[in-house]
Order: structure tokens, then sequence, then C-alpha cells
């Protein structure tokens, strides 16, 4: 297995907890603080964390796929980094942007876990 493998889920992992945290904290802070509320409803940050989550699951999945193809995480990681992308760049699904964070966050997150344990339980 890719010694680069446990950085690149604990990238991932991270990243989609900081998703959350932009979609679900910081609206809860934007009553109290106004500089959290602009945060909160800045689309361009939605927008960067979403790209930055591109190469990160891309290169999570192809060292995945030179090991060994496990649709149980190809699968949850490819829907999930979708569903982020077209809760940040679809305007039509604006409605529901918050809905398809946090599914697409916690299915990226959920992969990347499984993997992580994974790794660890056949490395023990």
């Amino acid at each position: 297995m890719n010694s680069n493998a446990p950085t690149l889920d604990s990238s991932a992992i991270g990243l989609s907890t900081l998703c959350l945290v932009h979609c679900l904290a910081l609206p809860i802070l934007g009553a109290s603080l106004p500089l959290a509320g602009v945060l909160a409803e800045a689309e361009w940050i939605h927008q960067i964390l979403a790209l930055i989550a591109i190469p990160i699951t891309l290169v999570a999945i192809a060292r995945h796929h030179a090991s060994k193809v496990k649709l149980s995480f190809v699968a949850p990681a490819l829907l999930g980094l979708s569903l982020l992308l077209a809760a940040g760049f679809v305007e039509a699904l604006h409605d529901y942007e918050t809905l398809l964070t946090v599914t697409g966050a916690a299915l990226l997150t959920s992969a990347h876990i499984w993997r992580w344990v994974n790794r660890h339980a056949s490395s023990a």
C-alpha cells in the first residue's frame, strides 16, 4: 500500500469536516457575528473547498485503484465528490445546497474512514 495513503485520507477527512463546519456551524455563528454571516453565505468558499477536494479524491482513488479496486471505497467517494461539486456549481440546485453538501461530505468522509480502517486492519 502506498505510504502517502494515510496523508490523503487524513486530508480528505479534514477537508470534508471543514465543509461540514462551513455548511452547518457558520450559519449559526452568522446569527451573532456579522463576519461569520458573510462567510456562511459566501459561495466562493464552498466552490474553493469543492475544487480542493477534486485532486485529493482523484489521487486517493487512483492510488486505491492501483493497489486493489474496491467499489465500496470508489463509489461513495465519487458520489460524494459529485454532490459537493453539484452543490457548489449548479445554480439550479441552490435550494438543496446544504443537503447536497452535507451528504457529499459525509460520503467522502465515510469512504476515506472506511479505507483508513481497512488499511489498518489488513496490516495488523
